[in-house]
């Protein structure tokens, strides 16, 4: 017997690969998108609270109503648009399986997906896995804003989606209203749907706003709008995602959902909900990051020839070394990771063709004497 892979070209991911690399040489991982400092004692204390009081079986499989209801509530009060909890609102096992699910509810063989690149990688596989076919659409090089011409060039009768990511990973892009409402003149009249990737919702930096898809009326009957507690509340391990989406594309959703993972944690859930009684839990959180975001920047500023515009939002900074070298990205990245021990992640991963723009991406969501150490040790790396 032979198994014929369903994704041939599929390999072991960079950001396993970085990651491994980092802790093979000791180095400071600023790879892979995680928070390098603990989440806070009292939701750890309210999750052992919920697991020991018994919540220890499947929740509902939309998720238990409470954390519905805060997610209606946070929209609501973020963004001014009412989801309705019990028949709009999803909770699934992290940000890409809703991804995931929301690919499978709209895509069928030969329907055509546009992806703005670079893009985070489970886009792709997870529509081809659909029998969907990705089509490619480059963001800007310098500042990676969306060309609209491009974009509006490859629609056709085979577009059936349109993924979305604001902010934006790995470049730190924050999609404006202008860019929203552009999307919503172009797939006004015509049967596409989107999805927009959120997960980053709460990190947005220099006081500008994040403007979700949700706002704009024509999109918000469109979209799924998919996002996680994992980056908010620094538990990314917990995989707690979720969708929102009008009711009838939330039936769709919710049948493929329970068949994925059915439901997911019920003390996590329990435990979020109890602790999103406080809306400064996530009001609060661009300052938080922004202050990491300065001292890295400006570390990178003071002592490294790099160069680069700050991150509008997510925990993610990308930085041009294109004046330096002509090294490749991924060599660059693993000679920085073992003669500077610092780990980074090169945005070729990031580019369906491998596109080698002289771009490395660095996650600054660590602790501030983490980030000065880096910085010092980056300043001593040869070009």
């Amino acid at each position: 017997m032979s198994l014929i892979s369903k994704l041939p070209a599929q390999g072991t991911s960079i950001f396993t690969i970085m990651t491994h690399l980092a802790e093979e040489h000791n180095a400071i991982n600023l790879a892979q998108g995680f928070p390098g400092f603990p989440c806070d004692p009292h939701l750890t204390d309210l999750a052992a609270h919920y697991i020991k009081e018994g919540n220890n079986q499947y929740a509902p499989s939309i998720g238990i109503p409470v954390l519905r209801k805060r997610i209606s509530q946070m929209a609501e009060l973020m963004h001014g648009v009412f989801y309705k909890p019990e028949t709009e609102i999803t909770i699934t096992s992290g940000a890409t399986e809703a991804l995931y699910v929301a690919i499978t509810a709209v895509v069928k063989t030969g329907d055509e997906v546009i992806i703005m690149e670079p893009a985070y990688d489970a886009y792709g596989p997870s529509v081809r896995l659909n029998g969907g076919v990705p089509v490619y659409v480059p963001l800007d090089e310098n500042d990676f804003s969306i060309d609209w011409d491009r974009l509006e060039g490859v629609i056709n009768e085979k577009t059936t989606l349109i993924i979305v990511n604001t902010p934006h990973n790995p470049s730190g892009y924050v999609w404006k209203k202008d860019d929203v409402d552009h999307l919503a003149k172009i797939i006004s009249d015509k049967p596409i749907f989107v999805i927009s990737d959120e997960v980053y919702e709460h990190i947005v930096f220099d006081k500008k706003e994040h403007y979700s898809l949700m706002r704009n009326p024509i999109l918000r009957d469109k979209t799924f709008i998919c996002s996680s507690f994992g980056k908010t509340l620094h538990v990314t391990g917990w995989k707690i995602g979720y969708c929102l989406a009008p009711e009838k594309m939330s039936k769709e959703f919710r049948k493929i959902h329970q068949y994925i993972a059915f439901s997911t944690a019920t003390p996590l859930q329990y435990a979020i909900a109890a602790y999103l009684d406080d809306d400064s839990k996530y009001l609060e959180l661009s300052a938080f990051y922004q202050k990491k975001r300065d001292i890295f920047c400006e570390g990178l500023k003071a002592y490294t020839p790099f160069k680069f515009t700050p991150a509008e939002g997510s925990f993610f900074q990308t930085v041009s070394y294109r004046h330096l070298s002509t090294e490749n990205d991924f060599d660059l990245a693993v000679r920085l990771t073992k003669k500077a021990k610092v780990a980074c992640i090169p945005n070729t991963a990031f580019y369906k063709d491998k596109s080698d723009l002289k771009v490395l991406r660095f996650c600054f969501a660590k602790d501030e004497a983490e980030l000065e150490l880096a910085i010092s040790r980056l300043s001593y790396a040869v070009f």
